[in-house]
């Protein structure tokens, strides 16, 4: 019998009756990244019941959730919700396929929706530092995975119109209008006059960031009542301290080679992308999220 007909029932079982089965295809899990599973059992307990099917001497072998078997045990849970379904060695194999490859089975919340519901979890605490620690994480991770909750009016309108490309550029936008609120503004009303269907990408956003001055407010320069000699005769401040000559640099000196960047796999980065429920365009993002992560695992 097809595993989609065949008969099921739910009941709640000691986890100690539950087995991993020996031909899973998850061969290995991160325990580190089992952490924050445990973390998550441990105060709601086991949300999508355990998928298993009936073994001998009464026990029953895990078709779909040995992650969750594993942060039960560590989590100190005795009971747990499992959904019994008699199930082939070819259909189990294709349930765990299905599930773990996402078609339909589950799907990661867009990254506005994810937001908005972290700060609402937020909010109920005292402090960021509270929340953080609720979630089992940095307090600078609260403060990325909330970002897009607090987009301004006219950025959501943008977003929300499509004129730009994902809530990761629309982020990078809300970043530069705290560096320079000029640069932004501006940046704004040319979006508002894109074509429809016409978009700001995040690689476009970038390459604004990249240019854009650290800060709106003017500088004021110390006066100088000679005029600046090109830079490659620019006293060092310790020698100009002390009226020496200038060092110039030696006409045969080898130039410094750019440090190549290493190119990412655009799979790889799509799956990570997944996994935190962030846009795949937005690898900025999911570079600060990974450091948070790995920064709340070392206890940082």
């Amino acid at each position: 019998m097809a595993f989609k007909n065949s008969p099921f029932r739910f009941q709640m079982v000691d986890v100690s009756l539950l087995d991993p089965d020996p031909a899973h295809v998850r061969q290995s899990i991160n325990e580190e990244a089992l952490k924050g599973l445990t973390n998550a059992v441990r105060k709601l307990g086991i949300i999508q019941p355990i998928v298993v099917r009936p073994a001998a001497d009464d026990r029953y072998s895990v078709i779909a959730g040995e992650r969750r078997r594993q942060a039960a045990i560590q989590a100190g849970e005795t009971q747990v919700p499992v959904i019994v379904r008699d199930c082939s060695d070819e259909d189990a194999l294709e349930v765990r396929v299905f599930e773990n490859i996402g078609l339909g089975v589950r799907s990661a919340l867009e990254p506005r929706d994810m937001a908005t519901a972290i700060q609402a979890i937020a909010q109920r605490f005292a402090s960021p530092e509270e929340a953080a620690q609720y979630f089992g994480r940095a307090p600078t991770w609260l403060a990325q995975a909330t970002a897009a909750a607090n987009l301004s009016e006219k950025v959501t309108a943008l977003l929300d119109a499509g004129k730009i490309s994902s809530t990761g550029a629309a982020v990078q936008l809300e970043k530069l209008a705290r560096k320079n609120e000029a640069k932004a503004e501006s940046l704004i009303e040319q979006i508002e006059q894109l074509p429809d269907g016409e978009k700001m990408s995040k690689k476009d956003m970038d390459e604004v960031l990249a240019v854009a001055p650290a800060s709106s407010e003017p500088t004021e320069a110390a006066p100088s009542p000679v005029a600046p000699a090109p830079a490659v005769n620019q006293p060092e401040p310790a020698a100009a301290a002390m009226d020496t000559p200038p060092r110039e640099a030696p006409p045969d000196a080898p130039q410094p080679t750019p440090t190549p960047r290493t190119k990412v796999n655009p799979g790889k980065v799509k799956l990570v992308a997944e996994l935190l429920g962030l846009s795949e365009e937005d690898e900025e993002t999911i570079l600060a999220r990974l450091i948070d992560e790995f920064l709340s695992l070392r206890g940082g």
